[in-house]
């Protein structure tokens, strides 16, 4: 792989935006294999239960999120990781202001339309 191939996101040209109330997200770099997404959740917010066809990767920057999907419901706090598989209902709630990176495969084409 050249320099050519590698696209740099650098943090402070990534869009951020707020698809619902409580919740931010930023689209960091993605190829159509794999996306990165950042998402910054306020105290008290509790996204709708949903699922998607992309298996999503968790990891926990900071923060306690509460999490129910695939028939169990566990906490998760700074450090902490797990993984959705693809269509798979599921829904997070924030106890604590959270911080969270997402890595979906594949990419998800509706969050790179939202970058724009």
């Amino acid at each position: 792989m050249t320099a050519e191939t590698i696209k740099l996101v650098e943090r402070k040209d990534a869009k951020v935006f707020s698809p619902e109330e409580g919740l931010s997200r930023q689209v960091l770099a993605y190829s159509h294999q794999l996306m990165l997404v950042r998402h910054l959740m306020q105290k008290g917010w509790t996204g709708a239960r949903h699922s998607h066809p992309h298996e999503q990767l968790v990891y926990v920057i900071r923060g306690h999120l509460r999490f129910s999907g695939g028939g169990s419901t566990f906490d998760v706090r700074t450090g902490d990781s797990f993984v959705v598989l693809g269509e798979m209902e599921h829904q997070a709630s924030a106890l604590e202001e959270s911080e969270v990176l997402d890595v979906f495969t594949p990419y998800r084409e509706d969050y790179a339309e939202q970058r724009l």
